[in-house]
């Protein structure tokens, strides 16, 4: 009996060169013909504290080989649906990062989306530092407006201090001073923060909706999307401290009280499924803090269910 399992190489995860999701590598970014493009920000140097998110694309892309078995698509019983069968996914590898200059790094990662955008194609950038958002929300400055949806422990809006203003407690201030980012929903806020009383103060009043985990498993999740504006261009950014540590510790930040992963999967496919999803990044994920590669798995796990359903 033939099987089609049976043709062609097994390719198992273990087997190759670990691109995302072990897709082509296209190092021309002038030439990228895709569903999604993958790009690598391996840039940290805006961390207040543990270093180690440059090494985030690696751990991602590693862990990312797991989930591929060389099948046709992904199957999902309980959604009847197969997904990622006919998704172009293409790695373009990481932009180049120039050690201590912030501006340059940031620049050579703009570069990266544009070119993306400018191929049609879904930019989801794996990060680095959260500090990488400033460049992929840049990167949008001649599109038609977006919405931000942020999943974080921390809600990264400081304005400025001591002189730094593009450092990973930056992201969310430097999207909101834009004329193209019309209002944000930061979800999984918490506990301690990097961002003082004003900070919140001024989130609030430049059009943020911020939403703490208790919060969100006050209301639900079918609350929380419709507090979202309808008919948005949504731009996800997903730091994975927004997850509990239990399940995320390879993280620098880790903040205890945080999300899970249903909890996130399942509201972000249903917006997936109401709103149009034009770019996503996975900032913060440190895999030296996590010998047992729990956190990138995760980052990996979500990373292609949620492309998934972006392009079903």
């Amino acid at each position: 009996m033939n099987n089609s399992y049976d043709t062609g190489r097994l390719n198992l995860p273990f087997v190759g060169i670990p691109t995302f999701a072990k897709a082509p590598y296209q190092p021309d970014w002038t030439q990228i013909n895709a569903d999604v493009a993958v790009l690598g920000a391996p840039f940290d140097f805006g961390t207040q504290w543990r270093a180690g998110a440059r090494f985030g694309p690696r751990g991602i892309r590693e862990a990312s080989t797991l989930f591929c078995f060389g099948h046709a698509g992904a199957y999902d019983h309980e959604d009847d649906t197969t997904y990622l069968a006919d998704t172009r996914i293409v790695d373009l590898g990481d932009a180049d990062i120039i050690h201590t200059d912030t501006r340059a790094s940031h620049t050579n990662i703009e570069s990266g989306v544009r070119a993306i955008l400018g191929a049609g194609a879904l930019p989801v950038t794996l990060g680095g530092d959260h500090s990488v958002n400033i460049p992929c929300i840049a990167a949008f400055s001649d599109q038609e407006p977006i919405h931000i949806v942020q999943i974080d422990a921390h809600l990264d809006f400081v304005d400025e201090r001591h002189g730094v203003r593009f450092g990973h407690g930056n992201p969310m201030r430097r999207a909101a001073e834009t004329s193209w980012v019309k209002g944000m929903t930061q979800i999984g806020i918490r506990n301690v923060s990097s961002t003082a009383k004003e900070g919140f103060d001024d989130a609030r009043r430049m059009g943020s909706d911020i939403i703490s985990v208790r919060e969100f498993r006050a209301m639900g999740a079918g609350t929380v999307l419709n507090r979202i504006p309808e008919n948005s261009r949504i731009y996800i950014t997903i730091d994975i401290d927004g997850f509990d540590p239990s399940i995320a510790p390879g993280t620098g930040t880790p903040s205890h009280g945080g999300l899970l992963y249903y909890e996130v999967l399942e509201f972000l496919g249903a917006l997936a499924r109401r709103e149009t999803i034009v770019g996503i990044d996975l900032v913060e994920v440190a895999p030296d803090y996590d010998l047992s590669g729990t956190t990138s798995i995760l980052a990996a796990q979500l990373l292609l269910n949620l492309i998934g359903r972006v392009t079903v």
